[in-house]
């Protein structure tokens, strides 16, 4: 863990943490979502943020943050914590984990020392860095993905060829159906734009057959 966070780039772990946001902002004095907000989360006590409802099992931990343990959470959320509210199903590579930490490590009023020697030193250079999977690039790609992919592949998204109406149906069905978090305000209009507009009726992206 020591020499992946000492290899780890914040840089990069901004673009995974896209992922991440369609649940938690980041920022300072930033607002709850679906999940707490995560500004100095790094080394911070476990379930104490007054603002947000934890599930029973995440309130009765006790210990803090530390790397080590964010990584083994990152890892496999619902394995860790058992009855998790989350949906998100895990960070499967180490260097997203990684990178990932350092970057929240940053996002503090008092980060503490766990590396991130590569900061800046390597970007995104496409689909697969930016986080969005099989989904074409382009606004909002990111937050389709962290919403869809919480529940299925992207693999049933990209097959689809829907108007803006019916994609916005189908959210409300997945929630309803599926028990899938709601995406409310500016997130689900980001997603049903992007949706619209890169799987709409005509099908821009339909995958080759």
């Amino acid at each position: 863990m020591e020499s992946r966070l000492a290899a780890a780039d914040p840089d990069r772990g901004e673009q995974v943490f896209r992922r991440c946001a369609a649940c938690h902002t980041v920022e300072r004095d930033g607002g709850t979502r679906a999940g707490p907000n995560l500004w100095g989360i790094v080394g911070a006590p476990v379930a104490r943020q007054e603002r947000f409802s934890y599930s029973a099992t995440m309130a009765a931990l006790d210990g803090n943050w530390t790397p080590e343990r964010l990584d083994a959470y990152l890892t496999r959320p619902r394995s860790v914590v058992r009855g998790t509210s989350t949906e998100f199903r895990g960070l499967a590579h180490p260097r997203d984990r990684a990178d990932l930490i350092v970057y929240l490590n940053r996002m503090s009023n008092s980060p503490i020392d766990v590396g991130g020697g590569a900061a800046g030193a390597r970007r995104a250079t496409g689909p697969e860095e930016d986080g969005i999977g099989l989904l074409a690039t382009g606004t909002g790609a990111a937050e389709t993905h962290a919403a869809c992919t919480a529940c299925h592949s992207e693999r049933i998204v990209i097959q689809q060829g829907l108007p803006r109406r019916q994609w916005d149906e189908l959210l409300d069905w997945m929630v309803d159906e599926h028990g899938m978090s709601p995406l409310r305000g500016r997130i689900r209009d980001t997603v049903l734009d992007y949706l619209a507009r890169q799987y709409g009726p005509d099908r821009p992206n339909y995958p080759a057959r």
